[in-house]
């Protein structure tokens, strides 16, 4: 995976959010290439700390070269952020002016083919972030029953037509590579499905259930409140509307609980020209909240 495919979304405004400024300490939950982290430690220089964390070790072996010029400032951590609270108490960031997500797949890991994320290249259908992990897509695909295949089309991709593509997955195993899913799902679609790849939501799909991501994002947003200290930041950039719906109900369930202030009263998108110039921008929404005393 190369780095220079990958562009940070909406790293102004996360910047802002977060109020990042000298010697502070800062987690990214998400540290992917490292694009929003090095814009982090450009701005708490010098004494400021920043925990990196990814479950992604190739992502985290980018990172630490590309960030290798901030010595001492920068820790890098593999794990879920599900964990968030464990790894920031081993790492020594228990007290924290900025929390930081990015959710989603980054373009590093689309851009990997032998990864299994694109539907747009021959590749074992695998779609983990953490490759220690043994739970695959294909596992799903080739060992779920049909109802519960649609389900999770249905749930994590907001598929209407979940039913049916689960119907034609299971006649047809086993079903081993990507372009072999993505065939199947243009059979019951058609070629072409509006601006988007008929198989986008059920790969989405099967990527979110494979990783976990919603249970682990509501595991994740749980632990900042104890993390960031009176005035801390937290700062979330989703992609796609079940994200920002938990993130929204965190939020608002925190302020009024006193725990938290909300920054942003509505959605922050991405200006048109990042959107024009960074596809993956496009859908983005970013949040803030400020931790409360």
């Amino acid at each position: 995976m190369s780095p220079a495919i990958h562009v940070p979304v909406m790293v102004t405004e996360a910047m802002e959010g977060l109020q990042a400024h000298p010697g502070g300490s800062y987690v990214d939950c998400t540290l992917g290439a490292g694009g929003h982290a090095r814009a982090l430690l450009e701005r708490i220089q010098p004494s400021g700390r920043l925990l990196g964390i990814d479950a992604d070790s190739a992502a985290l072996d980018i990172a630490g070269r590309t960030l290798s010029e901030f010595g001492t400032s920068v820790v890098l951590a593999q794990g879920n952020f599900a964990d968030l609270a464990g790894i920031c108490q081993q790492q020594g960031f228990t007290s924290n002016d900025g929390i930081l997500f990015d959710l989603g797949i980054s373009s590093m890991q689309l851009g990997a083919a032998e990864r299994g994320f694109s539907f747009q290249r021959e590749a074992p259908l695998d779609m983990r972030f953490d490759m220690s992990e043994g739970f695959s897509a294909a596992d799903i695909v080739n060992g779920y029953g049909e109802q519960d295949l649609a389900q999770i089309l249905w749930e994590y991709g907001e598929e209407r037509y979940s039913r049916q593509i689960a119907h034609r997955i299971v006649r047809n195993r086993p079903i081993l590579s990507t372009l072999r899913l993505a065939h199947l799902v243009q059979q019951v679609l058609g070629s072409r499905r509006g601006r988007i790849h008929p198989a986008t939501r059920t790969f989405m799909a099967l990527r979110i259930a494979v990783n976990r991501e919603l249970e682990s994002l509501k595991l994740g947003l749980d632990q900042t409140v104890s993390l960031l200290r009176s005035r801390g930041r937290l700062v979330v950039i989703s992609y796609h509307s079940l994200e920002d719906r938990i993130v929204k109900q965190f939020m608002r369930r925190e302020a009024a609980d006193s725990a938290f202030s909300l920054i942003t009263k509505k959605v922050m998108r991405p200006t048109a020209l990042e959107s024009s110039s960074n596809p993956r921008s496009r859908s983005a929404r970013l949040r803030v909240a400020e931790r409360l005393a």
